[in-house]
């Protein structure tokens, strides 16, 4: 089999509402995460001759604004560069943890909607950041939900590149943060006391070779290491 290798990319600086622990927000990059994508691409160029591979030609990213204008800010950075033509496909699988019927509430609400339902306990001081748990609202995802999604998506993805690929060839996911870091958690990329301790940067992707049959090492491309007060949550 050809080596095959993932670049997952967290998406550039976006606005977001403020003490609004829901990832699923519809705002687009911001002056900074515009250069950040740019910049990402450069990386991918010298990568590319690195690792001396080819780029695949669909770059697969999540749904949410943000990451699909990182993706085709890519694309758009290699047209005319490398031969044929380059795609963005969206899949919902790529999101961020989902909060359900809660998305997009302040902190506040939704801890208030939580104490006003007598059918709920209250949840623990950590919930935001909390890998296992899950708000006990309509449609709410666990971080660990979202990174098997994510991880099930990759798998599949490299899975039926590894049947079509003829040589090396390099392909680019891009996404968020804390569902790329659960994802590669359950990749058996670290251990499950260093989720909490690592973070991705902006649009700087993290290099990891796929082996077959859910088989992945980390090749290229650092993790970004939290401060330990920080609650990125996406």
């Amino acid at each position: 089999m050809p080596r095959l290798i993932a670049a997952v990319v967290r998406h550039g600086n976006y606005r977001q509402l403020p003490d609004t622990p829901s990832a699923h927000q519809p705002f687009p990059l911001d002056a900074r995460g515009v250069q950040q994508a740019d910049a990402c691409a450069q990386t991918l160029r010298q990568s590319l001759l690195q690792f001396d591979c080819e780029l695949c030609r669909s770059v697969d990213c999540s749904r949410l604004l943000r990451a699909w204008q990182t993706a085709q800010r890519i694309v758009d950075q290699f047209t005319g560069d490398v031969p044929g033509a380059l795609t963005v496909d969206q899949f919902d699988a790529l999101a961020e943890r989902g909060l359900g019927s809660a998305a997009n509430l302040s902190v506040g609400a939704i801890e208030q909607v939580l104490s006003e339902d007598p059918r709920f306990a209250p949840p623990p001081a950590d919930w935001k950041s909390n890998s296992r748990y899950r708000l006990p609202l309509q449609g709410a995802e666990s971080l660990l939900d979202a990174g098997e999604r994510v991880a099930a998506h990759m798998e599949q993805r490299m899975r039926q590149l590894s049947e079509a690929a003829r040589s090396d060839t390099l392909k680019v996911f891009v996404g968020h943060g804390a569902a790329f870091r659960h994802a590669a958690y359950l990749m058996r990329l670290f251990d499950y006391e260093q989720i909490a301790r690592l973070s991705m940067y902006h649009a700087r992707p993290v290099f990891i070779e796929y082996g077959g049959a859910g088989q992945w090492r980390h090749v290229g491309g650092d993790w970004k290491i939290r401060a330990s007060a920080a609650q990125e949550i996406d």
